[in-house]
């Protein structure tokens, strides 16, 4: 069966089972991914092992795996990407928020910038945090602060999720060194420095573009606030009304949030240091690379954290009772969150082994269009299609370089450039990030759509228009 046509029946399934028949999505996506795993074929399993170039023996024991077997590995790769993460990032935002701590945060940056410009600050610091850490980890450590000042104006709420997710997501496929603008660039030969320049210029304009797009939702749909497991709305705005002296320390409150950038940053700039010294690195270089790449893990630097929100909760708490009974509330949270969001990544895993990469190459070649626009539109088909941005964007510099680009009229990093921002269209249900943004942020499925999928549209769209327009008027070649 023609991959697209399988996609076409998964896609169905699984938006019958949410919206019509109102089925839990932890159900409707696995039940989604068995339906998508029944109708390929081992062949199509072979094709997809080959395409992404694995051993013999690994492509052929995936082709000889029992469907059950298959499903419940892709459960298990995406639990184990995402699930001690969102666990911990569960028990520091409830931590954050028990103890204060993130209203600390949030009376800090009003002083500092000022209530209308509180946005603003949440766009810029996300974008910022994004280029050398994780959208996911900047998200889990930004979403206790949005909601800290989102029960001061509530009207806006939806305005502030929207600014820390617009500002962190564009330097996720546009900025070296996440993986995925990382391998682009490598692949076609292009200076990191060049990537990162361009990154950041057209990752700017996404951004405001972005930022102009959330305001005009905000006004248009409201967004309410609504309790989730590890917090209340009620229990928030009680640390609204606390004195500063009832607070903790401002150090004390931005250290969890800090520490662990700082811990992962640091570890990405060793790497690369290293990496580019090579057999010249010294001793003194080794060990730092070491300690970074032990404490800068994401998984050990947040762990670390936690260990710190615990210690500032029962600090603020000294309750042993309510000290336990808020972390069972976070972990408990944090457990459903786990499960849909794997779900999530089994459908997506379920998506890619139908070999939609290879079809989508196919169906590119056998049409002329412009480049730029035709390799948006192929990485945009592929994220559509399966959800993980990064492997749309490594999909796509694959079918573009064998199309060959060695004429170009323009400097190869607007390829690049062009590939990232297709990697944003169209986020939706097969796709983690979808189901972690709608659970820590208490939204409904129709919501994520208007507050994360169609900003993500907006933001990706712009970006190629601003990288066609630079490619005519600074082709550098």
């Amino acid at each position: 069966m023609d991959p697209l046509l399988i996609i076409l029946i998964g896609t169905a399934t699984v938006l019958i089972c949410i919206i019509k028949l109102k089925l839990h999505a932890a159900v409707s996506l696995l039940f989604a991914a068995l339906i998508t795993a029944l109708l390929t074929s081992p062949e199509q399993i072979m094709a997809f092992a080959t395409y992404q170039e694995m051993g013999e023996k690994e492509a052929q024991a995936l082709m000889n795996m029992s469907l059950g077997k298959r499903l419940a590995s892709a459960f298990g790769n995406t639990s184990g990407k995402i699930g001690i993460l969102i666990a911990l990032a569960s028990i520091i935002g409830a931590g954050l928020m028990r103890s204060g701590g993130a209203e600390k945060i949030i009376r800090a940056l009003l002083k500092l910038f000022g209530k209308k410009n509180t946005s603003v600050a949440l766009l810029s610091g996300s974008f910022a945090l994004a280029i050398p850490v994780f959208f996911d980890t900047v998200f889990y450590l930004m979403i206790p602060l949005v909601k800290a000042v989102g029960v001061r104006n509530p009207k806006k709420f939806g305005l502030y999720l929207m600014t820390i997710i617009a500002g962190g997501v564009m330097a996720h496929s546009l900025i070296p060194p996440t993986p995925g603008p990382l391998f682009v660039a490598e692949e076609m030969g292009i200076d990191l420095g060049a990537m990162i320049i361009g990154g950041l210029c057209v990752g700017a304009i996404t951004v405001i573009c972005g930022y102009i797009y959330a305001i005009w939702a905000n006004k248009r749909w409201d967004l309410p606030m609504r309790d989730t497991p590890e917090m209340k709305i009620d229990d928030l705005k009680q640390f609204s009304e606390k004195t500063s002296e009832e607070l903790p320390s401002l150090w004390l409150s931005l250290l969890p949030v800090l520490l662990p950038i700082l811990l992962i940053t640091g570890n990405t700039f060793s790497r690369m240091a290293l990496d580019s010294a090579g057999n010249q690195a010294s001793d003194l270089q080794r060990q730092i690379a070491s300690i970074f790449s032990t404490l800068g893990d994401a998984n050990i630097a947040l762990f670390i954290s936690t260990i710190i929100v615990l210690y500032l909760l029962w600090k603020r708490l000294k309750d042993m009772v309510l000290f336990k009974k808020f972390i069972y509330e976070a972990l408990s949270g944090a457990g459903m969150i786990i499960l849909i969001t794997s779900a999530g990544g089994a459908f997506g895993q379920m998506l890619q082994q139908t070999g939609i990469g290879i079809r989508v190459g196919e169906l590119a070649a056998n049409y002329q269009m412009a480049i730029l626009p035709l390799a948006f539109f192929i990485t945009a088909g592929v994220r559509t299609a399966q959800g993980s941005a990064t492997v749309a964007m490594v999909t796509a510099i694959g079918v573009i370089g064998s199309i060959g680009q060695a004429d170009l009229a323009f400097h190869p990093v607007y390829l690049a450039l062009a590939i990232g921002c297709g990697s944003k269209i169209f986020a939706w249900m097969n796709d983690s990030a979808f189901w972690i943004i709608t659970k820590m942020s208490g939204m409904e499925e129709k919501e994520t759509i208007r507050f994360f999928s169609i900003l993500l549209m907006v933001m990706g769209f712009s970006g190629l228009f601003a990288v066609m327009i630079l490619s005519k008027l600074l082709p550098f070649v």
